[in-house]
């Protein structure tokens, strides 16, 4: 069995995991066994009730910069029909709790497609994005060509799609493809002060808040509006709703247990 490419830290922030991978000899390219562990454990952080937020980084300075080309050219047509990382993605995609990207280096292909994944991005400012896919002969088959357009629009999107243009940290936050802009190594405090902060609110709020902003980018706006409001209603039938408006009207913090 190859040796395992993820690390995982629960003792840096209350009620943050941070998750980390590590191919240095392939710049932290995904390969399906990096995106099997990733996905597998995202799905056990899901179902661990001391997590309520998960930080994901690539080691040694750089986020990911690809799919694992090597292994991408081994696969024909019929390869790449029967290829298990679509499936993975989809299983990173499910998890359920805020997730936060913290980015340095080249977040290129997989690696750009994986951080938008997360719910939000925190990036140093030399830090690259980038589809670079077309000067392989291909497009973005992770989601890029969707998720991408979605955040910084067509114009933009089609730049980097068509072109492969690479964009740096402030390009990427000023067009909404990035949340937060840091020195170069401060990336990682910031993104986790940022999750230890989200950390402290109502997980159930999280869990629902997150799946109502999503729905914006997926759904029409009635349909989109129907989830807020349910989503609303059935909250208010929560003991940390009767918890938080407590909390505001004595003037003290709230203390969130999750249900």
């Amino acid at each position: 069995m190859n040796p395992t490419l993820i690390s995982i830290n629960t003792d840096l922030r209350p009620g943050v995991a941070r998750v980390q991978w590590a191919r240095p000899n392939a710049r932290n390219a995904l390969n399906t066994q990096l995106l099997d562990e990733l996905a597998t454990t995202l799905e056990e952080l899901d179902h661990d009730e001391t997590v309520r937020v998960v930080v994901i980084s690539g080691a040694d300075g750089i986020f990911a910069a690809g799919a694992d080309v090597r292994e991408l050219a081994a696969k024909d047509a019929v390869g790449l029909l029967n290829d298990d990382r679509p499936r993975h993605w989809k299983r990173i995609r499910q998890f359920s709790k805020p997730l936060i990207a913290s980015v340095e280096g080249y977040a290129l292909g997989g690696g750009c497609e994986l951080a938008m994944l997360a719910d939000l991005i925190v990036a140093a400012r030399d830090a690259r994005f980038g589809q670079p896919e077309i000067n392989l002969g291909l497009i973005p088959g992770a989601g890029g060509t969707q998720r991408l357009t979605r955040a910084v629009g067509k114009s933009l999107a089609m730049q980097m799609v068509l072109a492969g243009t690479l964009i740096d940290a402030e390009r990427a936050q000023a067009a909404g493809l990035i949340a937060e802009v840091t020195d170069p190594g401060a990336t990682e405090t910031a993104a986790l002060d940022l999750a230890e902060h989200i950390a402290t609110k109502a997980p159930l709020s999280l869990r629902l808040a997150k799946a109502a902003v999503l729905r914006a980018c997926e759904v029409g706006l009635n349909e989109g509006l129907d989830y807020e409001r349910q989503a609303f209603v059935f909250l208010g039938a929560t003991e940390d709703r009767n918890e938080g408006i407590d909390a505001f009207l004595t003037k003290r913090t709230p203390n969130f247990k999750g249900y």
